[in-house]
Formats: structure tokens, C-alpha cells, sequence
């Protein structure tokens, strides 16, 4: 399980921070001034004591799964927005796992011949998967690309999940599809939520998922209990089913998806109360992106081996 360690909360950034000078209109004097300070300042932070120019950052590899649902890609090219908006000096790419372009390979490919004509520190790219928990794809899939792109220098960040900032844009979407904030005690033990997650043959998955259904519970005060759409048990029906047999007659299904498709619609169908939306692209989700880049980073390289000398 990836600990969960504190965030910079960086939500005070644009947008609602500052005004590009070519862009939107300044009403004031002093919103040009504070325009003008904010750019400087994030151009001075790139040089160092002596005057030198520091090297660029890594570049963000966000690597999605894929979807055939055409909402999926629109939806996260809305969290890389946000996510850009963030950092605004940070380079942002995107890979997929499959089923959408551009895949994964040819985005590791594509910056292998450009980073080396461009600001981002040459030949370095962190990638950050957008999945939710430990998993083939994790484990496997994406270190395998990343090891194929040699000699581009990457690191592979770990999962979004389980982590404290989930559980809030969890808690928000619940919030937007009806969930009460404020309830009676007789209201409360007759709620319940379904974790509707994508499910996975790995058990280190299901421990992930377990985990942000406790994280929730203790949010809401109200039993959770995860759900999968495939390659686990028990599903959505059968988990609402069972909490109605305990008295819990009142149940919304959290959608622990990062993004609306098949999986996500069948399980919001199973709702026998309300259904949230898919994590999207809310504020919560670039912050997390971002922490688990920030982690990548700083996670000292390990020591290349030295060849052990012959007799």
C-alpha cells in the first residue's frame, strides 16, 4: 500500500491565479503589477545563485488507460489542463495503455527526440499512471514501456490510490449527486455506499481498494463497501443487496472510476438511490497527479551496479 504523505494544497494557483500578460483583461494597475511579480518570481526560481540557468523539471508522463468511450479522452484532457494550470512551467504529456492515441510508447518515443532541443531537462520523464491502484498494468505494462524507451531516463510514479485526496473528491462527488452532509441518526444507520471499482485479478488491487473504502467510511461515517464491474466479486448488485439485508436500505454508489465509461455506467445503473459521477477531472485529482510526481522525484535513483571484477 503507497503511504499517504502530506500535500501541498496548490489549489490557490490559476486558475484564479495569476493573469497571463497577453491574455485575459487587467482591470487595475495593481492586478499588472502583481502580474508582472508573479511571472518574474517563477522566472527567477529557474536560476540559480551564480547566475546559471537550472535545468528544467522532468516531464509529466500522465498514463491513462484508454477508453472507447469518447467521454474518457475529453475528460482527461480536462485534468491535464488543470494540471498545466498548476505548474505552468512543467511539461505535460500524455500516454495510453491502449484503445486511444496516442499510446504510451509513441509518447516515450516522441520525447526521446525532442527533449534534447527543448528546455525539460534532456532525456528525463516521470510517469504517473492515472489508475487508482496496484495492479498489471502498474507492475507490468508500464514499467515495461518505460524500460523500451532506453536511453530516455524515466521514473514510474506510484498509482493515485489509496490516497487522503481520493477519498475527498469521493466525498465531493457524493455530495453533488445528493449525498447529505448533515443527517439524523436514524438516517444514518439506514446509509450505506457502494465503492463501484473496475476490479482486478491481482490482490494487491482489492487491498488498495479496501483501503480508500475504510478511508471513506471514516469520512462519512457510514459503512462502505467496495464493488467491482469485472475480474472481481462481489458486484455492484450483490454488494447493495447485501447491505440491504443488514438494514441499510438507503444506498448511493461512489463511482471510483477516474472517468465516465462502460464500467462506470453499469455501475451507477445498479444505484438503488443515487450515483455519483466518475473522479473527472476535479481540482483533488491534478493536486494527486502532481504529489505523485513530486514523490517520483524525489526518490533518490538507485546506484548503477558495478561490475564485479574478474579473477
Amino acid at each position: 500500500m503507497t503511504a499517504s504523505n502530506p500535500v501541498r494544497d496548490e489549489s490557490s494557483l490559476s486558475p484564479g491565479g495569476p493573469t497571463p500578460l497577453g491574455g485575459a483583461h487587467l482591470d487595475s494597475t495593481a492586478q499588472l503589477m502583481n502580474a508582472i511579480t508573479s511571472q518574474l518570481g517563477s522566472q527567477l526560481s529557474r536560476v540559480s545563485i551564480d547566475g546559471a540557468r537550472r535545468p528544467a523539471p522532468p516531464a509529466l508522463v500522465l498514463v491513462a488507460h484508454g477508453s472507447r468511450d469518447p467521454r474518457t479522452l475529453h475528460t482527461v484532457r480536462s485534468l491535464i489542463e488543470r494540471i498545466r494550470e498548476l505548474r505552468p512551467h512543467l511539461a505535460v504529456h500524455l500516454g495510453h495503455i491502449e484503445l486511444n492515441e496516442p499510446l504510451l510508447p509513441d509518447t516515450l518515443a516522441s520525447l526521446q527526440s525532442t527533449q534534447s532541443t527543448q528546455s525539460t531537462r534532456t532525456g528525463e520523464a516521470v510517469l504517473v499512471p492515472l489508475l487508482l491502484s496496484r495492479g498489471y498494468h502498474v507492475k507490468r505494462d508500464i514499467p515495461e514501456a518505460a524500460a523500451a524507451a532506453a536511453p530516455l531516463r524515466t521514473r514510474v510514479a506510484a498509482p493515485l490510490g489509496p490516497h487522503p485526496l481520493l477519498v475527498e473528491t469521493l466525498y465531493a462527488r457524493l455530495v453533488e449527486a445528493g449525498w447529505r452532509t448533515r443527517m439524523s441518526d436514524s438516517t444514518r444507520r439506514a446509509s450505506g455506499i457502494v465503492l463501484a471499482a473496475a476490479g482486478s485479478r491481482d490482490p494487491d488491487a482489492a487491498v488498495d481498494t479496501r483501503r480508500t473504502a475504510h478511508l471513506l467510511a471514516e469520512r462519512l461515517g457510514v459503512p462502505v463497501v467496495p464493488a467491482y464491474a469485472s475480474a472481481a466479486a462481489p458486484t455492484v448488485a450483490a454488494a447493495v443487496r447485501a447491505m440491504a439485508a443488514r438494514g441499510r436500505h438507503r444506498i448511493a454508489v461512489a463511482s471510483y472510476f477516474t472517468a465516465p465509461g462502460r464500467f462506470a455506467t453499469e455501475c451507477a445503473a445498479a444505484a438503488p438511490w443515487i450515483a455519483a459521477e466518475p473522479l473527472g477531472d476535479h481540482p483533488a485529482m491534478a493536486r494527486l497527479v502532481l504529489h505523485r510526481y513530486d514523490q517520483a522525484v524525489a526518490t533518490p535513483e538507485p546506484a548503477p551496479e558495478r561490475a564485479l571484477a574478474t579473477a
